[in-house]
């Protein structure tokens, strides 16, 4: 470092809140990475995490500081997520993924090939952490962040996508039925939510739906029970225990019946359920439904089968009282001490802004086909278009859902939790404020964070 940034004062405007322990630390780096540390949220993270990988994998980490913007990127990443911090001090091998400037995040059918790959459990999960780095880099690379939130979430839902097929493809080899019939029997996996969307977070349930089917070689109730297998060994492979941490939890519990219901259904059982029992709400969650993976034809009849009768919810009597208050509920069921700290489900968070989107889809998207569309953003402006809103509230209600999608994302990328809450500590907001660009401090993130919510709910 030179001799001004080894300075007190030069410690601290680097970022760091303790100059003299990281002075200390700083120790023998070369001079040129010293200054890097001012573009880490949190350069005294940064730091402590760089000194344990140098201490792990000092080869590794030597190459990287041969090349300054490789460096970069590795400080970027431990100022950022001292989760993957972690990952890559168990897996120093995939610090080469930092050497290279990175490309846009990585296709659908990218990561369908390399988790595909997948010859084991723990195989699957280190693939796919080396998959949320690649995507991570390239979002700490945007000079603005909030402008990236769509494609990093769809590249999120891609790569879970992705590691669902794999963990497919693991679950039938391993299964206990007849491998013709194993092979014989179709499972598509529907998403819902954000996954469904394609806006997924970095740490996110992931919602999906199951719908079997077998053929003259198998039948029906036999291509149920293998499907059945296949669904509750494919969530073992994401999310039971294994050397390798658990993914996310993969959540099934939209299904018709939810926890109570069967697992599985077939097409036709799925398309009864909803022509007779179906609520209002179960309806609102289908405006999301999407092949995510396994068998995409059976998923494409799905959304066939299932999508007149999304559209025609509507028009049920005290349709839209019903869903108000389905939302009411969500609502009074946060606990007092998060409600104003809810990223997520509090008033003016991300829920009321998708509630409100998706309440107006729901009653023009019977008769306008231009606003059926999945994703929060493209159906907000596809509602704008139609004059259902007017283009200024629609611009403001875009800017606030990717403000607040932004702070959400980086919460979660810190410790790859799932997360959903505004810190009240003012370090943390802070570094917040660092990992988004979208403030210098902690008083202005602040101030930015209470405006948005006062506008979503006006």
């Amino acid at each position: 470092m030179s001799r001004y940034e080894s300075t007190r004062t030069g410690l601290i405007r680097l970022g760091f809140t303790d100059p003299q322990q990281a002075k200390q630390a700083l120790g023998d780096t070369p001079s040129d990475i010293g200054p890097l540390f001012a573009h880490a949220a949190d350069p005294d993270q940064a730091l402590r995490l760089y000194n344990r990988l140098r201490e792990k994998a000092p080869q590794e980490v030597r190459e990287l500081e041969a090349s300054t913007d490789a460096a970069a990127r590795l400080i970027q990443v431990l100022g950022a997520s001292h989760a993957l911090g972690d990952f890559l001090e168990r897996h120093p091998d995939s610090l080469g993924e930092l050497r290279s400037e990175p490309g846009n995040p990585p296709t659908a059918a990218e990561l369908g090939e390399r988790l595909g790959a997948s010859g084991s459990v723990d195989d699957l999960r280190v693939r796919y952490r080396r998959e949320l780095l690649r995507i991570a880099v390239w979002d700490l690379a945007q000079g603005s962040p909030i402008d990236a939130i769509d494609q990093v979430a769809a590249a999120l839902a891609d790569l879970a996508g992705a590691t669902l097929d794999g963990a497919l493809r693991l679950a039938r080899a391993a299964s206990r039925f007849d491998a013709a019939e194993v092979a014989a029997t179709r499972l598509a996996i529907i998403g819902m939510g954000k996954a469904g969307a394609r806006e997924l977070n970095y740490v996110s349930d992931v919602d999906v739906i199951y719908v079997a089917a077998g053929d003259d070689t198998v039948s029906t109730d036999q291509a149920v029970a293998i499907a059945t297998e296949l669904a509750k060994a494919l969530t073992a492979v994401v999310s039971g225990l294994a050397k390798e941490a658990p993914l996310w939890p993969l959540d099934a519990n939209l299904r018709p019946e939810g926890a109570a219901g069967a697992l599985v259904r077939t097409l036709e059982s799925h398309v009864a359920y909803y022509e007779r029992w179906a609520q209002s709400w179960e309806f609102q969650a289908l405006l999301k439904a999407r092949p995510l993976a396994g068998d995409r034809t059976l998923g494409d009849d799905y959304l066939a089968a299932i999508g007149p009768l999304v559209w025609a919810s509507a028009s049920r009597e005290s349709f839209v009282d019903s869903v108000q208050s389905m939302r009411q509920r969500v609502t009074d069921h946060i606990p007092a001490d998060e409600r104003d700290v809810q990223l997520k489900l509090g008033p003016g968070g991300l829920r009321d802004v998708e509630f409100t989107i998706q309440l107006l889809q729901l009653v023009h998207g019977a008769t306008d086909e231009s606003v059926r569309r999945r994703d929060t953003l493209a159906a907000l402006a596809a509602l704008a278009e139609g004059g259902y809103i007017g283009r200024s509230d629609a611009q403001s209600f875009a800017l606030d859902y990717r403000f607040l999608r932004l702070l959400e994302h980086r919460l979660q990328l810190a410790g790859l939790t799932r997360t959903h809450l505004m810190p009240r500590d003012p370090e943390r907001i802070r570094v917040l404020a660092r990992a988004t660009r979208l403030a210098t401090g902690a008083e202005g993130l602040t101030e930015l964070w209470q405006a948005t919510r006062a506008r979503v709910r006006s």
